[in-house]
């Protein structure tokens, strides 16, 4: 089990980062602890790219970066990731039927990215082939 730094163990720029961090969230995700108790710079460098990926305001909301990133989670096998987006997921209005209908996108893909890749099933179409193509 990986050792966590508490945050009324932080010092420094790790407690300005977790201040930061409980203002996103609410806490401190032990996900962040554990970095921190590794390498402060580690967490520091994740932290930022969490910040500019799923913290802005860009194309997607955040609703959908959580639906993503549980989807990737799931594929990964993460137990820690799948169960922390879910909860993200919900609280930015995902909804439970939402959720088990991603669920199953992901496990029918799974299976039948194993069937493309068992069989080698040569690629009819691509990105690519659609430029020029009226939207």
């Amino acid at each position: 089990m990986s050792k966590l730094l508490e945050e009324k163990d932080a010092e420094g720029r790790t407690k300005e980062i977790y201040d930061e961090i409980r203002k996103y969230f609410g806490m401190v995700p032990n996900f962040f602890k554990a970095q921190a108790a590794e390498d402060p710079e580690w967490l520091e460098l994740n932290w930022r790219r969490w910040k500019a990926i799923m913290g802005r305001h860009r194309a997607l909301d955040r609703k959908t970066k959580e639906m993503i990133a549980l989807t990737v989670s799931l594929v990964n096998r993460c137990e820690y990731c799948s169960l922390a987006h879910e909860a993200a997921a919900l609280m930015n209005g995902a909804s439970r039927e939402e959720i088990t209908e991603l669920k199953e996108v992901v496990e029918l893909f799974e299976s039948f990215n194993s069937i493309a890749d068992s069989l080698r099933i040569p690629t009819d179409i691509t990105p690519e082939m659609l430029d020029g193509v009226d939207e």
